[in-house]
């Protein structure tokens, strides 16, 4: 059975689950998220040896074949335009279609956040290359020292050579190991499926958020089923590019159920290898950039939902100059979320609503109850990026190979 439909099949048991069974708010459903969470770890468990390895290996052969610079450039290319282009789409699509206003709410500002940039621009640089190593959620370390260990295994293969055979068959061990884990994620997934409906379903009936959703549920389709595919046809020439989408099943499932970026990174790497047939020395350097990088879901999200807020406290429009600023503060923040795999959006809202001030400091309240059904959102939208970028880099680079829709994992 394919890896989408054992967790497509979990989740819909786990909705009738919660329907069935006499769960509530209570210890129950504590245990079944304990269950969930445990997955969670699980499905991340080998993530940060694959990276250290593969991208050692992957950057060394990019180097020997010169395609290193141009792959980052498409990468980065990529990255900006599609999350400049989704914040444009998201602004858009809220003045078209006008969304009711959220009661206002009593509730004070909790704890003021930060990115904490500064100390994350540090940890790039540990006192000890290993440290990086240690941290699983914070991945851009792992993937700087393995770019150095790549460069360093480059400079002279001849001495070299061994070390790289010894990553590289470590990285395959680790590929085995993974796909090992995303098998028994399925278990989590029905855990994910029973606490949605428990904890959201009060969301649904209440109605405040239901056309807000609807948007977002809408934007999602467009640039699933038709701008990607669409771009894909243009730029790789490919006759059936709804294929793709075919194997983004799972990572878009893993993306919204769990919300977890680093999660969804090893369920993409997966796909991308068996499913796509993306090269391992470009697939496993490509895809966690762009779940480091690429969140212009996330940035479409915030967008969306301050101007929800700012609409719910005033009738007043925005002007033109607050619309650019709050459009180029979601997209500069979105690139700053590589230490944060979930909660990006109301993350960044927090900051949004304090940064902008006049009173909507508290805004993002108005948006709590529904954030885990909007960060979803933003996470499958990302999720989107992540596999239909590396195609087209993969692509554009010659490091892709045809595979049958019968052979996708």
């Amino acid at each position: 059975m394919k890896l989408w439909m054992k967790y497509t099949a979990a989740i819909a048991l786990g909705f009738l689950a919660a329907f069935v069974l006499p769960l509530s708010l209570g210890k129950g459903i504590d245990v079944i998220s304990f269950v969930g969470d445990m997955f969670v770890r699980g499905g991340m468990y080998v993530l940060v040896p694959l990276l250290f390895f593969s991208v050692t290996v992957g950057v060394c052969e990019l180097l020997e074949s010169k395609a290193l610079v141009s792959t980052l450039v498409r990468v980065v290319l990529i990255t900006v335009i599609s999350t400049v282009a989704f914040t444009a789409l998201g602004i858009a699509s809220v003045y078209l279609f006008k969304l009711p206003r959220i009661p206002i709410s009593v509730d004070r500002v909790t704890d003021a956040v930060s990115l904490e940039i500064s100390e994350n621009i540090l940890s790039l640089i540990p006192t000890s290359a290993f440290k990086s190593l240690s941290d699983g959620v914070y991945l851009l370390p792992v993937l700087l020292f393995a770019c150095f260990a790549g460069m360093g295994c480059a400079a002279d293969r001849s001495v070299s050579k061994p070390a790289v055979t010894v990553l590289d068959s470590l990285s395959r061990v680790c590929f085995s190991i993974l796909s090992f884990f995303m098998d028994i994620l399925t278990i989590g997934f029905l855990a994910f499926g029973i606490v949605w409906i428990i904890s959201y379903r009060s969301i649904f009936s209440s109605g405040l958020y239901t056309q807000l959703i609807l948007l977002l549920l809408g934007l999602f389709l467009v640039i699933a089923v038709i701008i990607y595919p669409l771009i894909t046809m243009l730029i790789c020439k490919e006759k059936n590019p709804w294929r793709i989408l075919y194997t983004c099943i799972a990572s878009i499932l893993t993306a919204f159920f769990s919300g977890n970026t680093n999660l969804t990174l090893a369920v993409s790497i997966k796909h991308a290898y068996n499913s796509l047939g993306i090269k391992r020395r470009c697939c496993e350097t490509t895809v966690p950039l762009f779940s480091i990088f690429a969140r212009g879901g996330t940035a479409l999200t915030t967008a969306i939902s301050f101007i929800v807020i700012v609409r719910s406290y005033s009738s007043l429009g925005i002007v033109m100059s607050d619309l650019l600023w709050i459009a180029g503060f979601s997209i500069l923040t979105s690139f700053l979320l590589g230490a944060i795999p979930s909660g990006g959006t109301y993350m960044i809202l927090m900051i949004l609503c304090a940064r902008y001030g006049r009173g909507f400091e508290a805004g993002y309240l108005l948006l709590k109850p529904a954030m885990p059904i909007i960060c979803a959102f933003a996470a499958a939208i990302d999720s989107l990026t992540m596999m239909f970028g590396s195609y087209i880099v993969a692509n554009r680079q010659k490091m892709c190979i045809q595979k049958q829709l019968k052979d996708f994992a």
